[in-house]
């Protein structure tokens, strides 16, 4: 409850008020981040949502061509053909700040630009469904390190949205009407001081004129 905890002096008025114009100006900053982030995220849902399409319909092509080449292969040779890939890939990982979030950058290098190291086998005894089913997981996994990326950043900025949120509720909702209230009643309490300090000196005058008109 206003005024139970603090003292109606001008010098705590002075200090209320400057903690309001504080308050105001990070609740509108507050506000402003909000926004952003929210512009950010809505950017970034649009790209996850694309990027999963593509990345779903790319896996699915991989994994039928990979059923084909099965059904033709015995399984004994299938597994031979892929048991010791030539191709190796090495993960990088770097950040980039939005909105004082720090999101994962992800990055691969193969270990050579051969595109011909993905196939870990001679091409006489395996067929060409499998060359299909391997050339289409290699092509989607540049999707799938970016649809991995996205969700990460996704993730982060919801959470930072959660909590930036808070914080605006917080002012909006507790602080500043505190502050307000409180402002209200030291200035009322000080109108009041200031009013009975009027009356009295106003009854001190017409005492004193009193007495001078008596003394005469």
């Amino acid at each position: 409850m206003a005024g139970t905890a603090i003292t109606p002096t001008r010098m705590v008025l002075n200090q209320l008020k400057g903690r309001l114009k504080t308050a105001r100006r990070g609740h509108k900053l507050l506000k402003d981040k909000r926004d952003e982030l929210m512009r950010q995220f809505l950017d970034i849902v649009r790209r996850n949502k694309v990027l999963r399409a593509e990345v779903e319909q790319g896996l699915t092509e991989a994994f039928a061509s990979l059923q084909v080449a099965s059904a033709i292969m015995s399984p004994e040779m299938l597994e031979q053909a892929l048991m010791y890939p030539r191709q190796s890939v090495e993960l990088g990982m770097t950040f980039k700040n939005i909105m004082s979030v720090n999101v994962p950058v992800y990055d691969f290098r193969t270990k050579n630009n051969d595109p011909s190291e993905i196939f870990p086998y001679g091409f006489a005894q395996t067929s060409g469904e499998l060359d299909d089913a391997l050339e289409k997981m290699a092509r989607v996994f540049q999707d799938m390190l970016e649809l991995a990326q996205v969700e990460k950043t996704m993730q982060l900025l919801a959470q930072e949205i959660e909590k930036t949120r808070r914080r605006v509720n917080a002012l909006e909702y507790v602080m500043i009407p505190d502050l307000e209230t409180n402002i209200r009643y030291i200035t009322m309490k000080l109108d009041e001081n200031e009013s009975s300090t009027k009356v009295r000196l106003m009854k001190v005058k017409d005492m004193v004129l009193k007495d001078a008109h008596d003394f005469k």
